[in-house]
């Protein structure tokens, strides 16, 4: 059981990192690419691509809240099943992990998207419009600058995944020393 439970840990934190780095190097820089400027044509472009990016960003962190859930339970299940005791480092970063996808996807995606309707709607003034490009530019730097942080957590999350556990399972430590 235990390996099981390893397993499915590691796994889901390749998913969650794999689907992070697949977006943010593939996914992303494809949807805002020439080829999809010459596919929507350059007047629909610059909305298009932005409404698609939102949609496309709203599955990854669908995705990314499930891993966050999977994680949480493999925590729990570790805890459990295998009695043993919660590990503090590992705990907190994941706590930082799952805060760094719940701001995302509930606090910066909302705001880009309401900031990028503001910027491409015709019936707004054009200096109402300019000042939300300027707060979407920033919003967006912001939300690039959380991914990066989450890409780098991940990077350590998984990391510590694959390692195997320096604690033993049943035997308190103190009983194994002469």
């Amino acid at each position: 059981m235990s390996g099981l439970i390893r397993f499915v840990g590691l796994v889901n934190a390749a998913v969650w990192l794999g689907s992070g780095v697949f977006f943010t190097v593939a996914v992303g820089p494809a949807v805002f690419s020439d080829e999809m400027r010459a596919l929507l044509g350059e007047r629909n472009h610059p909305y298009f691509s932005g409404a698609i990016a939102q949609i496309l960003v709203s599955r990854l962190f669908r995705l990314q809240i499930f891993c966050a859930g999977v994680a949480v339970a493999h925590v729990l299940a570790e805890w459990a099943s295998l009695h043993r005791p919660l590990r503090r480092f590992e705990t907190y970063w994941l706590a930082g992990l799952i805060a760094l996808v719940l701001a995302g996807a509930f606090w910066w995606q909302p705001e880009i998207r309401r900031l990028h309707r503001i910027q491409h709607a015709i019936n707004l003034p054009v200096a109402v419009r300019e000042q939300a490009a300027q707060q979407l530019r920033w919003w967006h730097g912001t939300a690039q600058a959380g991914n990066l942080l989450l890409l780098a957590g991940l990077i350590v999350y998984l990391n510590r995944m694959a390692r195997t556990s320096d604690t033993p399972r049943f035997v308190p430590s103190f009983k194994l020393r002469s």
